[in-house]
C-alpha cells in the first residue's frame, strides 16, 4: 500500500541517517548548494551586468569574433578622427583665400567633413564600442581590474573628443569657428596620445610600465607634435615671404 502511495518506491526511511542515505542514492540535497551554484551566484552579484546578459550562452568563438571586429572598428574610428581634424585645418585656412575660391573650397571641405564623420568615423566608433561591450560580456571579470577602469576612462575621453569634433564641424559650416589652424593641429595630436595609452593598457594590463621606455615614448609623441607645429609655422612664414617678394617685384 505504501509503495503505491509513493509511486512504486518505498517511502524514505526515518532516522538521523536518512538524509545521508538519500544523498548516497543520488538525490541532490537542498541544504548545501553545490560549488557551481555558489560561483554563478557570486559572479552575478558582483558583476555590473544584469544576470540575463551574463546568462547568454556564447559559442566558443564569440570572444575571437568580438575581438576581431573590435580591432577593425578601432582602426576605422581612429582613421576618421585623424583625417577629420586635418580637414578642419584645411577648411580654416581656406578662409584666407579670395572670395570665389574661398567659397568653393569651404563647400568642398564641408561636404568631405560630413561624409567622413557620418559614413566612416561614427560607424567605426559604434562598431568599436559595441564589440567592446561584447568582449566584456564574455569576460566580465575585466571590469574589476584597474587597467580596464583606466581604459574605460580613455574611451570616455575619446567619445567626448568625437562629439567635440562634431561641434567644430558645425561651427565651420556656420563660419563661427574660432579655432586657428595652429590650435587644430595641436588638437589633432590628442587622439594619438590616447591611442598609445589604450594600447599599452591592453597589452600590459596590470603590469603597466612606468619606466624610462614609457617616458621616452611620451617624449617622442610630444616631439612629433612639436615638429608638426614648427613645420606649419615655417611653411606659413615662407609663403608670406614669397608673397611679399612678389609684391615688391610687381611694384618695381
Amino acid at each position: 500500500m505504501h509503495h503505491k502511495l509513493h509511486g512504486g518506491f518505498p517511502p524514505e526511511p526515518l532516522g538521523p541517517n536518512a538524509r545521508g542515505r538519500r544523498q548516497e542514492a543520488g538525490t541532490p540535497s537542498l541544504g548545501k548548494p553545490s560549488s557551481w551554484v555558489v560561483t554563478t551566484a557570486t559572479l552575478i552579484s558582483i558583476a555590473p551586468f544584469p544576470p540575463t546578459l551574463l546568462a547568454i550562452n556564447w559559442p566558443p568563438s564569440a570572444y575571437l569574433w568580438f575581438k576581431t571586429l573590435h580591432v577593425v572598428g578601432v582602426v576605422v574610428w581612429f582613421a576618421g578622427l585623424f583625417y577629420l581634424v586635418r580637414l578642419f585645418i584645411y577648411h580654416r585656412e581656406a578662409e584666407t583665400l579670395e572670395a570665389p575660391l574661398r567659397q568653393a573650397f569651404e563647400a568642398q571641405y564641408g561636404l568631405m567633413e560630413r561624409r567622413l564623420a557620418n559614413i566612416i568615423t561614427t560607424p567605426g566608433m559604434v562598431v568599436a564600442v559595441t564589440m567592446a561591450i561584447g568582449l566584456l560580456s564574455v569576460q566580465p571579470a575585466w571590469l574589476h581590474q584597474g587597467w580596464m577602469h583606466a581604459k574605460l576612462a580613455v574611451v570616455a575621453l575619446l567619445v567626448a573628443y568625437h562629439a567635440f569634433c562634431y561641434r567644430i564641424m558645425a561651427q565651420l559650416q556656420l563660419g563661427t569657428c574660432r579655432w586657428s589652424g595652429r590650435q587644430l593641429r595641436a588638437l589633432n595630436e590628442l587622439p594619438t596620445l590616447l591611442l598609445v595609452i589604450a594600447v599599452m593598457l591592453v597589452v600590459f594590463k596590470q603590469q603597466f610600465p612606468t619606466g624610462a621606455a614609457t617616458w621616452f615614448l611620451v617624449a617622442l609623441i610630444v616631439a612629433m607634435a612639436a615638429s608638426i607645429q614648427f613645420y606649419a609655422r615655417w611653411r606659413r612664414l615662407r609663403a608670406e615671404r614669397l608673397a611679399s617678394q612678389e609684391a615688391g617685384g610687381a611694384a618695381a
